[in-house]
């Protein structure tokens, strides 16, 4: 028994390493127009290489080209944002779209359901009912990037320093809708850049507005980047939204990726209708801006300087970039929106509450989980949603590998869990693999497991190649069945990994 468990820590610390070094996981792919930790390619990417060509061009041209955007072009020609967009008629010179799929949401967290617009029906992911009867807040998040669609970036791993997902809203509570616009996912319509969509948002106010377990006069708009843009342009076209918050949107839409252009770029109007600068007089909500300083910084100041409207707040958080507001910041946003509860909007923002958030530590929340159960065996536990459980089962023995789909550098995509569970040889019980783990330099500890005995070793491997990886190992005996876990994290992520394991094993139950 002592060499079958030796051989069997073998194989499985090679598995680890194979996969751990091959990323773990199939490489991301760019599923939609792709926001989101695996849409990166195609949204996310194409934003983040759209700012990077614009940000530096924005601090030396933007103030002298735009600060001419004054009061006096505000509202053209007296007519609101609202009326000039309803009366103009767009001309694409490109005609795209997508047709990507969408992923299936974790069930009773979000539903996958469509709205209507002008153009059609739309996909979107929104928060399932909470099923208590009340009415809530919530936001409705516009990703960045240039893509129409959604994916499965709203339950991926939420970077500290790039957090893209809006997650924090939803996870403190606040009920969260993710739209897809006209043109993307099989949508109805083409990419707009920046027009149609604005009247997609106003229609995904209308569907949340709709639902029983929504409060309509606590939905709130949100969005960072090409999505700031479009949520303040859908302030200037709308008042029903409580309030707005817009993450580096840019005061003139030639200073985004202009290589993403759809329109006629030879007719300045059209330039007009999509930049925010000329509208600012038509905001009637409270309109929150934030930027890095080392981002589209020198749009905001623009913005701030051309304003005379007292809807509009701006915030410049110095020392950040383009991305880096994002986690800390919409967690203080969430925590407003809970607090917003009067019969008026009542939220207010300080640069100096700001500036304290951008000082705490980072935060490493746990994943969304999903239950496998195995009821020929009566075993039940939960693992990550973008866990992928792969079966491996040979000679009898039922095994499986899980692992994330994605290769981020983070507790979620480098973890690594191996789930066995077979008949134990003739004489074989949990002390003899206690004993052999002692060996082998573990610290062993019995424990209980939904009521049957366990034991837990912890100890540390090393791969053909000088990686060292932390490994705990657990095995439950429930009468003649053996039920083992082994989890494999790189040294460096440790201390970070062991909720996530921890929250895996208190979640195992029998039938």
């Amino acid at each position: 028994m002592k060499n079958k468990v030796l051989r069997k820590l073998l194989v499985t610390v090679m598995a680890a390493a194979m996969c751990l070094t091959a990323a773990c996981s199939s490489a991301e792919t760019a599923t939609n127009n792709g926001v989101g930790q695996n849409g990166a390619t195609t949204e996310q990417e194409a934003d983040t290489a759209g700012t990077a060509k614009t940000e530096d061009t924005n601090k030396t041209d933007s103030t002298a080209k735009t600060e001419s955007a004054g009061k006096s072009d505000s509202s053209a020609e007296g007519q609101s944002f609202a009326e000039a967009h309803d009366a103009f008629q767009t001309t694409l010179a490109e005609k795209n779209s997508d047709d990507d799929p969408i992923p299936d949401p974790p069930e009773g967290v979000f539903d996958l359901v469509h709205y209507p617009s002008k153009v059609g029906d739309l996909a979107a992911y929104v928060s399932s009912d909470p099923g208590d009867g009340e009415k809530h807040p919530l936001i409705i998040w516009v990703v960045g990037g240039w893509g129409n669609g959604i994916d499965d970036f709203p339950w991926c791993y939420p970077a500290w320093d790039d957090d893209q997902t809006g997650s924090a809203f939803w996870r403190a509570g606040v009920l969260t809708m993710y739209p897809s616009f006209r043109g993307g996912n099989g949508n109805p319509g083409n990419y707009e850049t920046l027009f149609g969509e604005v009247d997609d948002i106003a229609s995904a106010y209308e569907y949340a507005a709709s639902l029983p377990y929504v409060d309509p006069d606590r939905i709130y708009l949100g969005g960072h980047s090409t999505g700031g843009t479009r949520a303040l342009l859908a302030a200037e076209y709308t008042d029903k939204f409580r309030a707005v918050f817009g993450f580096g949107a840019v005061d003139k839409i030639e200073y985004h990726n202009n290589s993403q252009f759809t329109f006629d770029t030879d007719n300045e109007e059209e330039y007009k209708m999509r930049s925010p600068v000329y509208w600012l007089d038509s905001v009637k909500t409270p309109t929150f801006l934030i930027e890095g300083s080392e981002g589209n910084s020198s749009n905001l100041k623009n913005i701030e300087r051309t304003s005379q409207n007292d809807n509009i707040h701006c915030y410049i958080m110095e020392g950040q970039d383009h991305w880096s507001v994002l986690a800390p910041l919409t967690g203080v946003l969430a925590q407003k929106i809970l607090a917003d509860t009067g019969t008026e909007c009542n939220i207010a923002i300080t640069q100096e509450e700001l500036d304290e958030a951008m000082e705490q530590e980072p935060e490493i929340p746990m994943p969304l989980m999903q239950q496998y159960t195995m009821e020929e065996m009566g075993i039940s536990f939960s693992y990550p949603y973008l866990w992928d459980m792969v079966d491996v089962s040979e000679n009898g023995e039922v095994s499986y590998t899980l692992f994330s789909r994605y290769d981020g550098e983070n507790v979620w995509d480098l973890s690594l869990l191996l789930f066995d569970a077979y008949l134990p040889e003739e004489n074989v019980d949990l002390q003899l693999m206690l004993d052999a783990y002692k060996e082998g330099g573990y610290d062993v500890q019995e424990k209980k497991i939904g009521g049957f005995p366990a034991m837990e070793a912890v100890g540390m491997v090393e791969d053909d190649e000088g990686n060292i990886f932390k490994t705990i190992f657990v095995a439950v005996q429930k009468d003649d069945l053996f039920f083992t876990f082994q989890f494999y994290i790189h040294e460096s992520l440790e201390d970070d990994a062991e909720p996530l394991f921890d929250a895996i094993i208190d979640s195992i139950s029998f039938e």
